[in-house]
């Protein structure tokens, strides 16, 4: 057989093997994103970590992220002051837990550092009777900054209300799925919570 012939045979097939190759990679990465469809919330791209930190909460207890690895997370954004968006939001997170039937970490993260103080978050969360359901990670605004960049949110000021999100981290301490305030409710939450849960 003429040699250029015969290179010509090898190179084609090499090349429909790579093809196939590569058509049965994409149906893998297809059959991946297909098994964690069922969430009801947006989910996060794949990779986003939840960051680490060391904050005190409203009673002077040390909150510590990792202290928080093999159990799914709720994280949400609220402010002490607030009388609008917060308290609806801070009971869509322990709807889910009573709807889940057990408890898991909740934290809300200050999102007005100058005016959340640990006396302010402990009247809010008895106010709404949420002491012992969420605790609140309270610090400056150089410490609280990087968690809002982390998580895509903007704080609370003068002239923009901050954004009213809760994010479910995994119990490997990736940010897995996130749900605006209008698209959350309880049972919402404990359906993603109980998917987390199951790996």
């Amino acid at each position: 057989m003429n040699p250029r012939i015969a290179t010509a045979l090898v190179l084609v097939a090499a090349l429909a093997a790579g093809a196939m190759a590569l058509a049965a990679s994409g149906e893998r990465e297809d059959a991946a994103p297909a098994a964690s469809e069922g969430f009801e919330g947006a989910r996060i791209p794949a990779g986003v970590r939840a960051p680490d930190f060391a904050l005190e909460n409203q009673d002077g207890d040390t909150i510590r992220m990792r202290d928080l690895r093999g159990r799914p997370v709720v994280v949400t954004f609220l402010y002490t002051d607030c009388d609008d968006t917060c308290p609806p939001q801070a009971h869509q997170v322990v709807g889910a837990l009573d709807e889940l039937g057990h408890d898991v970490p909740a934290l809300a993260i200050a999102v007005d550092p100058a005016n959340d103080t640990p006396d302010s978050a402990r009247r809010f969360l008895a106010e709404n009777r949420l002491v012992g359901r969420i605790d609140f990670v309270l610090g400056s605004r150089e410490e609280l900054g990087p968690l809002w960049d982390a998580y895509a949110v903007r704080p609370q000021s003068v002239k923009e209300e901050h954004q009213a999100r809760t994010v479910l981290v995994d119990p490997r301490g990736f940010q897995r799925v996130g749900f605006p305030l209008d698209k959350t409710t309880p049972e919402r939450l404990a359906h993603d919570l109980r998917l987390l849960e199951m790996g």
